[in-house]
């Protein structure tokens, strides 16, 4: 597939993984702002754009937001960006934030587990921009 092509990206996935620091926790319950998800969206889309189209792009719009499952200072949290749609410098990416593990407070400070299940905590579709192909100047040790 030529990297030229409109949907070259389309079905590219980026996935990071995260501990949620004590220092994050906002509310009751070591409870973490929905923002901090957010957040990691704007760094796995910084990925996809870089491995897409050589540049950080710039992140445009949010939309469907969802908050489906809490997040908490010492979860392990998976998050995940898939390219859906590519437009001439625009790129649609579904956004998806996981716990895979979490802190067993009730056992010591310390301890965690991973979860047999996923629990899905956060959803999103967001729109990024890139620079058109043309634009992107050489940077130092490129040819």
């Amino acid at each position: 597939m030529s990297t030229d092509s409109p949907d070259a990206h389309v079905g590219l996935v980026v996935t990071h993984r995260r501990y949620v620091p004590f220092s994050h926790a906002h509310y009751a319950g070591h409870l973490v702002d929905g923002a901090y998800s957010l957040g990691l969206f704007g760094d796995v889309a910084t990925e996809v754009c870089i491995r897409a189209d050589g540049d950080e792009g710039l992140f445009a719009s949010y939309s469907d937001v969802q908050f489906v499952s809490p997040v908490r200072a010492g979860d392990l949290l998976e998050v995940t960006a898939e390219v859906v749609a590519v437009g001439n410098r625009s790129r649609t990416l579904v956004f998806r934030a996981v716990v895979v593990g979490r802190g067993r407070p009730d056992v010591s400070p310390s301890a965690a587990r991973l979860l047999d299940e996923p629990l899905l905590a956060t959803t999103a579709t967001g729109v990024v921009v890139v620079p058109s192909r043309g634009s992107l100047e050489p940077g130092p040790g490129d040819e």
